[in-house]
């Protein structure tokens, strides 16, 4: 392995070596190491190097992937719980009864975001950690950080509940994408991102839509066509799990993509699939924009209490139940079908093709 290696999933004792050649100026302090002697290892043609302010790389050459990682966590975070590292260990002369601890890194008030997160969620639309410029971290809006070196500081009011990946701290998928797309002007890089998170499954588009209205990304013209691909992505890949849903789990044929009218009377609106015989509907409702998000669950409230007075029964299922539990929702449609035979029978609707 040399240090250009990519990132990839490793044992928690395969990183502790990362830590070990990432430690920071407080953590060599603690083990004996002055001033001086950092900077003497950092001499031009030593055996370390000054990849942060206060963050030390405890070998020449370039840094991997993990050590660019935990050396901006390791600049970012306020008072983290890390690996320690004794004398001998760092290459310095040890002391007498000196301690090597051997405990997992913790880093506090910072999480990865932007590109390099998407990155290690998986996205395959993301450029390779090594190729980023700069690596977005959130912290607190109140820390008294700066932006330098390979370090972007993004602060924010409220900081996300990370997950990790091979023991970094890294932001949910919505949030880790407004935070890319903050820097992105080419539409076809942001079109791309948005999309594999949908067809990925990694999120949903009304949680990305609300991330990017936070962060007020929607008055962007780049950023809206985006938006538009993406919510249509996401309303394709519903559809189809809706079909298939109807064709494995044997429920009957409904029909398809229908508008409901009153004979000579008034639109009562579209359905996504509906069983006349039964007087059955399924509803999809489709991500909304941010702004207009309560005016649609209004109509779609109003919609479903106007068809059960008709006799019509509304099941609403969501693309993420549908992602989520395809068998679960088949059972509440087969037995909304089944109940159907002990209602009273239904208004008379004319059913046409939307």
């Amino acid at each position: 392995m040399n240090h250009n290696t990519p990132l990839s999933p490793r044992p928690l004792r395969r990183l502790a070596d990362v830590h070990r050649r990432v430690l920071t100026a407080t953590q060599l302090r603690a083990q004996g190491v002055t001033p001086a002697e950092m900077n003497e290892q950092c001499r031009p043609g030593g055996p370390w190097q000054q990849i942060l302010p206060g963050v030390y790389l405890l070998h020449p050459g370039p840094a991997t992937s993990e050590e660019r990682l935990h050396a901006v966590l390791s600049y970012a975070a306020r008072s983290p719980f890390r690996e320690t590292a004794s004398r001998a260990a760092v290459g310095v002369p040890a002391q007498p009864n000196a301690d090597e601890p051997r405990t997992v890194p913790r880093y506090t008030d910072a999480v990865i975001t932007g590109l390099a997160a998407l990155t290690l969620h998986g996205f395959s639309s993301a450029p390779p950690l090594l190729s980023l410029d700069a690596i977005d971290v959130l912290v607190p809006r109140m820390r008294r950080l700066r932006t330098v070196g390979c370090v972007r500081i993004i602060r924010t009011p409220s900081m996300p509940t990370p997950s990790y990946v091979t023991g970094v701290p890294v932001a949910p998928v919505p949030r880790a994408l407004a935070d890319a797309v903050a820097e992105l002007s080419d539409t076809g890089a942001v079109r791309r991102l948005l999309a594999e998170a949908v067809r990925g499954g990694h999120t949903e588009p009304t949680a990305v839509v609300r991330e990017l209205t936070r962060a007020r990304l929607l008055s962007r013209p780049h950023v809206v066509d985006a938006v538009d691909s993406l919510l249509a992505e996401g309303r394709a890949i519903a559809e189809d799990h809706l079909y298939r849903m109807v064709r494995e789990y044997g429920l009957p044929d409904p029909v398809w993509n229908v508008d409901l009218r009153l004979p000579g009377g008034p639109h009562l609106g579209g359905l996504d699939a509906y069983w006349p015989e039964h007087a059955v509907a399924v509803e999809l409702p489709r991500a909304p924009r941010q702004e207009d998000d309560d005016a649609l669950w209004s109509e779609y409230a109003r919609k479903r209490e106007t068809l059960e007075r008709l006799g019509i029964t509304v099941v609403h299922i969501t693309p993420k139940k549908l992602r989520a539990s395809l068998e679960q929702q088949a059972a509440v449609v087969r037995t909304a079908l089944m109940a159907s035979c002990d209602r009273d029978p239904a208004a008379y609707v004319v059913v046409l093709p939307r």
